[in-house]
């Protein structure tokens, strides 16, 4: 079992959490919560030992696009990089699902 940490820098708040997938069968879950930061901070906890190169590219990839204020907690058991990119993307699309209904709005 692996425990990773990275920190990316944020220009936003996220408001809301957020939660999607699960772990087991090759799956992973990704919570997403508010910072008290402004800096994504993410926390990987995998099956998979030796892979850190390729979550750092992942995630790299991942916040280039994306730059909020979050903890961002990463349960993984084997899942492919694909599945990862996959997986935050949903978690931001839900917090900001949940973002917009907490406020009134819908999208």
């Amino acid at each position: 079992m692996e425990h990773l940490t990275f920190d990316y820098p944020a220009q936003r708040t996220v408001t809301t959490r957020a939660h999607v997938g699960v772990v087991g069968s090759g799956d992973l879950e990704v919570l997403l919560s508010p910072a008290d930061a402004q800096t994504a901070h993410v926390i990987v906890r995998t099956s998979v030992d030796g892979y850190s190169h390729i979550w750092k590219s992942v995630l790299d990839r991942f916040f280039t696009r994306y730059d909020g204020a979050a903890l961002i907690e990463i349960n993984d058991f084997g899942a492919t990089p694909g599945v990862v990119a996959l997986r935050l993307a949903e978690a931001v699309e839900a917090a900001e699902v949940n973002d917009g209904a907490a406020s009134g709005n819908r999208p």
